[in-house]
């Protein structure tokens, strides 16, 4: 199962360098269909995977490239401190069917919405 879990953290974070996703919409599916993890411990396990990687080293090599607008990057930081803290909360009163549904979703949404303004 590590190689499992390492194998999951590496597709996530190439394709948050390349893309700018946040991991988790790589890393909760994965652990959802392959870890066979209830939907509140994938949440759970990807936002403590992405705490230091993502933010630290992926824009560090934006930043030095002049690419990373520090100001707006700390004002998304702080919505999402506050919106994780609430969303965890919110996710904890769902069944795991319903929090499922609800991210299955959310997928189909952002992905149509980007196909179509591709």
């Amino acid at each position: 199962m590590s190689f499992l879990y390492l194998a999951i953290g590496l597709g996530a974070g190439l394709l948050s360098g390349l893309f700018g996703i946040g991991g988790g919409i790589i890393i909760v599916p994965a652990l959802l269909l392959v870890g066979r993890m209830q939907p509140s411990t994938a949440t759970g396990t990807s936002l403590g995977a992405l705490l230091l990687p993502v933010g630290a080293l992926g824009a560090w090599q934006y930043y030095k490239n002049g690419h990373l607008d520090v100001r707006a990057s700390l004002l998304i930081a702080l919505g999402i401190f506050v919106g994780a803290y609430l969303g965890a909360i919110a996710m904890q009163q769902l069944n795991p069917v319903m929090a499922k549904r609800v991210f299955a979703l959310f997928l189909v949404i952002v992905s149509v919405r980007i196909w179509m303004t591709a």
